[in-house]
């Protein structure tokens, strides 16, 4: 076989097993094989919240074995065609043959990412929160880059992004903002995002065009829904309230409408301004409120099962997940994957799914790389 067929081949492989590995694939053939037995049953319909989660985990597990089972027959199928093409020396159907398996190679790619969003909260919209490090106006300018980037991620894939909190630098860029990303699976995706993230450029706000570098954080947790009970002690919060920054017109100039909520026994402060009315901007801060305890709560549980967690960090050296250079080269590297991209102007265009889809794979496989940051 060709070397670029192999290629592909051992990629497809590689999916496929990390594929049966996620599923735990004969628990989850005894599984799926118990969840149908129970669709068949006519007393399941009597509860209708038990009948939909039965459902759901149902269409999950069915699309993810059926998928698994799909590529490894078209693999095994264009295997033999490559094979039968090369023995009678049919060029033309072997490269044929190559580009099937490049596409299957894709697909592959693509259902595993999908797969791997089983988690509890994964379906969710989310919250991506951005803070800028030390550095006044050079981090703020690239917490606002880094905003940029997450809204147009979303915006790829057909998500909407709502602007829930935001605050200006002093003279450019960004201190802080929180997005709302409304989409299938969003927290799933951006959920690998947390972290520290590098930039190193020449400073377009250095007259002596010196490099510098900047550092911000994203917080990535999800919007939850009504049927997960999240309690708070009323007497726990501390509630402020402030005159709103930013667009807005001469109302938010006018009235103390944003709200800040600060838990106290954690420590987590959330705030929000985009609403007019104070009343919504508490009620959006008490929900974002209730997504950050939530998340508090799923750290805890993967900590205890030793996997991979998103922790919040010092902003600075050290602590970054993501290294983006700009000058004197062109590299995105990511420091958990390894994965690395040579056109840092598509990453910062939204390009981000292959260090996501790394990163979700890493959770699964538990597997540490060695990476080296670059200068």
């Amino acid at each position: 076989m060709r070397a670029e067929a192999q290629a592909y081949a051992d990629q497809i492989r590689s999916a496929l097993d990390l594929l049966r590995r996620f599923l735990d694939w004969d628990r989850a053939l005894r599984r799926l094989d118990e969840l149908n037995n129970r669709v068949e049953d006519p007393n399941l319909w009597n509860d209708a919240k038990q009948a939909q989660d039965v459902m759901r985990e149902r269409r999950r597990l069915d699309e993810a074995i059926g998928a698994t089972k799909a590529i490894e027959r078209e693999l095994e199928d264009t295997a033999e065609l490559i094979e039968m093409a090369e023995a009678e020396g049919d060029a033309a159907m072997v490269d044929e043959a190559v580009a099937a398996l490049a596409a299957l190679a894709d697909r592959a790619e693509q259902d595993k990412v999908k797969a791997l969003l089983a988690g509890e909260a994964d379906a969710n919209d989310t919250y991506i929160e951005i803070n800028a490090g030390a550095g006044g106006t050079e981090s703020q300018d690239w917490a606002e880059m880094l905003q940029r980037m997450y809204t147009r991620w979303a915006e790829r894939h057909g998500m909407k992004v709502e602007l829930v909190d935001y605050h200006a630098g002093e003279q450019a860029g960004i201190k802080s903002a929180t997005l709302l990303v409304k989409g299938e699976n969003a927290y799933g995706y951006a959920k690998t995002e947390s972290g520290v993230h590098r930039l190193v450029r020449i400073s377009p706000y250095d007259s002596n065009a010196r490099r510098h570098t900047s550092f911000s954080s994203v917080w990535v947790y999800p919007v939850i829904d009504d049927n997960i009970e999240i309690d708070i002690n009323e007497g726990d919060l501390r509630i402020d309230t402030y005159r709103a920054s930013g667009a807005g017109g001469q109302h938010i100039n006018t009235t103390d409408s944003a709200v800040r909520i600060t838990h106290l026994p954690t420590g987590i402060v959330v705030q929000c301004q985009n609403q007019r009315s104070q009343h919504k901007n508490r009620a959006e801060a008490y929900n974002q409120l209730r997504a950050r305890l939530y998340e508090l709560e799923l750290q805890k549980r993967e900590a205890e099962a030793n996997a991979t967690e998103a922790t919040k960090t010092d902003i600075g050296w050290g602590h970054q997940i993501r290294s983006y250079v700009l000058q004197p080269y062109q590299l995105v590297k990511d420091l958990r994957t390894g994965v690395t991209s040579t056109a840092p102007s598509d990453v910062l265009d939204g390009d981000l799914d292959r260090f996501m889809a790394a990163a979700l794979s890493q959770r699964v496989t538990g597997e540490k790389v060695e990476v080296e940051d670059v200068d």
